[in-house]
């Protein structure tokens, strides 16, 4: 198997499952968070929120620019899977892109549309930016490819000249 068909099959199905689940949670809370939110324990509670911005709710009038920035995002991920194999890496651009093409079509398809779409949150601890499945696909997937990354150099075989990965993280 070539490099590019073994790194297209890692990623791709955990990014579908990450648009998946983020899309369906996301109709779910349309659909039964509308007129009351949940309380489940401590602080957490599932509560409808609809940002247009970015992280944080920050830059609210940003929202066409935050959507090319993560197509970019999305590109640049899918093209470095050439240069940092493994399947840590795989799972990793899986979360991140999974997560950038759930929010992304928010932003395309949800009211007032074409980029200027409200992303729907509704995971909110309130001591904690209110969040969705996306962007726990983005943030689990950024802190597994910085240690990916960090595997991968703490473990590169000097004797490959194409400075391939050794050791068991690698597929």
């Amino acid at each position: 198997m070539t490099a590019s068909t073994r790194a297209t099959r890692g990623w791709l199905p955990v990014a579908a499952g990450v648009v998946v689940a983020d899309q369906l949670t996301k109709q779910w809370a349309v659909d039964v968070l509308a007129d009351r939110d949940i309380d489940l324990f401590w602080t957490l509670r599932f509560h409808l929120s609809f940002n247009t911005g970015m992280a944080f709710s920050r830059g609210q009038s940003w929202g066409p620019v935050i959507g090319v920035v993560a197509l970019l995002v999305i590109v640049v991920l899918l093209l470095s899977l050439r240069r940092q194999p493994g399947r840590l890496t795989d799972i990793s651009i899986g979360l991140i892109v999974g997560g950038a093409i759930g929010n992304v079509l928010d932003r395309l398809f949800r009211s007032p549309g074409w980029l200027r779409g409200g992303v729907v949150d509704f995971i909110d601890f309130q001591w904690f930016p209110i969040f969705n499945v996306a962007d726990m696909g983005i943030t689990i997937g950024g802190g597994l490819l910085v240690f990916a990354s960090w595997w991968a150099s703490r473990h590169m075989d000097p004797a490959e000249p194409d400075g391939s990965v050794s050791g068991t993280m690698s597929s």
